[in-house]
């Protein structure tokens, strides 16, 4: 792919990552001063004074060194290139801009395994994540979500653990459509492990993302650092199923510093899986319940959801007088036109033309006693025969 980035500054950025911890700040900082070269220079050379790179204690300084020595980026440059996959810079035509907006913690490059373009496919993509161990409803709504996304032509991010994650991946690929697992591991490394046949699949149909280079493994503090590049790499975000302290949540609010598009499905206010979510949406959080209404807040003018209306009922289609006249009729028993005509306010006249329209449409039957109404099954039969 076309590239606009030098190789010396592509060579130094793939040492980093094997340096600089994710969403480092200190690093980002650092990066922005004095650029890649020369901070990959600074690390590895031990005759550099620390006070060249502030913000940082000496002993921290020297762990950054001590991984710095142990760093090969030709070797991981080359085993990503065995494994099929890419590193994609800043500077890249493949660089997701919207990245830069994670200011000094953005990744400091990301390697890519898959052959479509991550660009263009993170233009128009949603993230979808919640909980691991989640409930049966949640997979359901995840799954369905994916492959409605998908059905619309929406990329589905997310992070390739089990629960919400795999079911939303799922969903897409069974839509045949676009999936980005985002992974706190390298790109060559399966986790979790029961994820084996998934991750493979998202490489052949998809593209899997991470920051660490080939090799590396997952850490608690790497999957909660992985959440900011889901957000910042989406439009917007639906968590499904989250409780209280869940790192899904940890993603909407990367999102919501971000100014992305924060959704949630609600569950049962029993469920302590829903809390979360729950609690996202008394806040700033949209309740969403299906695809429609997710493409409707983060697409393009005119992508809106289906007007929800409840069922239309035959005597819906009545007009005023005659709904009237409809409901001045008892319960059980008849009434004649004169009683019926005094309760709906209408004259003795108007009433019985209105009761012949009634008959006529199976709402109501002629007695010896008066005028009544008809079984509710007969009623709508009747009225869809007179409605055609």
């Amino acid at each position: 792919m076309t590239s606009d980035v030098c190789d010396e500054e592509r060579l130094a950025r793939a040492a980093l990552t094997r340096i600089v911890e994710p969403g480092d700040q200190h690093g980002g900082r650092w990066l922005r001063e004095c650029g890649a070269v020369e901070l990959w220079q600074r690390l590895r050379s031990p005759g550099h004074d620390g006070a060249a790179l502030p913000g940082a204690s000496a002993r921290r300084i020297g762990g950054y060194r001590l991984r710095a020595a142990a760093a090969d980026p030709d070797r991981d440059l080359a085993a990503a290139g065995v494994a099929g996959s890419r590193f994609v810079c800043p500077g890249d035509q493949e660089w997701p801009s919207q990245l830069d907006d994670l200011g000094d913690a953005r990744p400091i490059g990301l390697w890519v395994r898959g052959g479509s373009h991550l660009r263009i496919w993170a233009l128009r993509s949603v993230a979808v994540v919640g909980a691991r161990a989640c409930t049966a409803y949640g997979a359901h709504m995840a799954a369905s979500l994916g492959s409605g996304l998908a059905e619309r032509g929406w990329v589905v991010v997310s992070g390739a653990a089990f629960g919400i994650d795999g079911a939303a991946h799922r969903g897409a690929l069974a839509a045949g459509g676009a999936t980005i697992a985002v992974l706190a591991c390298g790109v060559d490394t399966v986790y979790p492990r029961g994820h084996a046949e998934l991750i493979g699949r998202i490489a052949e149909q998809g593209l899997l993302v991470g920051e660490l280079p080939p090799g590396d493994h997952p850490t608690p503090s790497r999957f909660i650092l992985r959440n900011r590049v889901i957000a910042a790499l989406t439009r917007g975000t639906v968590v499904v199923e989250a409780e209280y302290r869940s790192g899904s949540l940890a993603t909407a609010r990367s999102a919501q510093k971000l100014g992305r598009f924060v959704m949630g499905v609600p569950g049962p206010v029993t469920s302590g899986l829903s809390s979360g979510v729950h609690e996202l949406l008394r806040g700033e959080g949209v309740l969403v319940t299906d695809a429609a209404e997710v493409t409707e807040l983060v697409g393009d003018m005119g992508e809106l959801a289906p007007a929800r209306t409840g069922p239309l009922l035959p005597r819906d289609l009545l007009d005023p007088i005659a709904a009237r006249v409809l409901e001045a009729l008892p319960g059980r028993g008849a009434a004649g036109s004169r009683d019926i005509a005094r309760e709906a306010g209408t004259t003795a006249d108007e009433a019985l033309a209105r009761l012949y329209e009634l008959h006529s449409l199976g709402f109501v039957e002629r007695q010896t006693e008066g005028w009544q109404l008809v079984s509710d099954r007969t009623q709508t039969v009747d009225a869809r025969r007179g409605g055609a």
